[in-house]
């Protein structure tokens, strides 16, 4: 992280507390929504956690430099929720069982569409949220994939290969068949890119259907065999670490996080994994 007290523009310090994206923030600036010591602030402008920063005329509390180090923690969400803070149709959202924090606010390290389950990683550090979302990130995922259908040989290899789809080519890094028969049959599936409905859409493409889909790794953090849909568990140091390392930063010394576990009813599990990636 950087030293509190080197300026930097507004945009960066505040997504980096995890208050929203920099293209986020850098809108509020425009709509007069953020002011700097008493003045409207202007895209371009630095700030020191020492100056006095306002958002719709309410005060933003800066973090210490004890509480610096970045937190993430690792929910296994349900099907039914969607990856938005508040939903039109009153549909639960994904940051409804969250822990609630002080001063900032969770940020997801990606999505998942409604009917996935799995891992979906929260921090509220929002540079680090945009580095890992980043495609230059090299960030793989990994689902586990019940299909509906007959797959052959020809369409294993067609999906590593690639296939055209609306909004461009696309295919799976990996495929382990995981067993199972008829509609119980499960695959192991790696993506490098996290576009909108690409797992599905790739099976799709092939005649075969997905009836069921989990995502069960991003990059080095792994949804844990015995993980119950809805728990919520907080990445400890060398987890942090290892996100860090993959990204190819060399982690500052900060101070100890804490595991902090909660867990909820189980509702569902996932199938034994048999691909771990890289």
């Amino acid at each position: 992280m950087s030293d509190p007290k080197t300026p930097e523009r507004i945009q960066k310090v505040l997504a980096r507390m995890g208050l929203g994206s920099r293209r986020e923030i850098e809108s509020w600036i425009k709509a007069g929504r953020i002011k700097v010591n008493g003045s409207l602030a202007k895209l371009g402008d630095v700030i020191t956690t020492d100056d006095r920063v306002q958002l719709d005329k309410k005060q933003i509390k800066f973090p210490k430099k004890t509480d610096s180090r970045p937190r993430v923690i690792a929910y296994h969400k349900p099907a039914g929720e969607i990856c938005t803070r508040k939903d039109t149709e009153g549909r639960a959202t994904v940051f409804t069982n969250l822990p609630r924090l002080k001063g900032s606010r969770w940020v997801s390290i990606g999505r998942l569409d409604i009917n996935t389950y799995g891992l979906l990683l929260f921090t509220n550090d929002g540079d680090l949220a945009n580095r890992l979302m980043h495609p230059s990130s090299g960030i793989d995922r990994e689902y586990a994939v019940r299909v509906v259908g007959k797959v052959d040989e020809d369409m294993l290899r067609q999906l590593q290969e690639g296939v055209e789809l609306d909004d461009g080519p696309a295919h799976f890094s990996d495929i382990v068949d995981s067993g199972g028969e008829g509609a119980n049959h499960w695959y192991h599936v790696t993506l490098m890119e996290g576009r909108n409905h690409e797992v599905k859409r790739l099976w799709e493409s092939q005649g075969i259907t997905v009836s069921r889909l989990i995502r069960v790794r991003f990059g080095p953090v792994f949804l844990p065999r015995n993980s119950r849909v809805g728990t919520v568990r907080e990445l400890d140091d060398k987890e942090i670490d290892a996100l860090y390392e993959w990204l190819d930063i060399k982690p500052e010394a900060r101070p100890p996080v804490q595991p902090k576990r909660g867990a909820r009813p189980a509702r569902n599990k996932s199938p034994r994994r048999t691909s771990r990636g890289r």
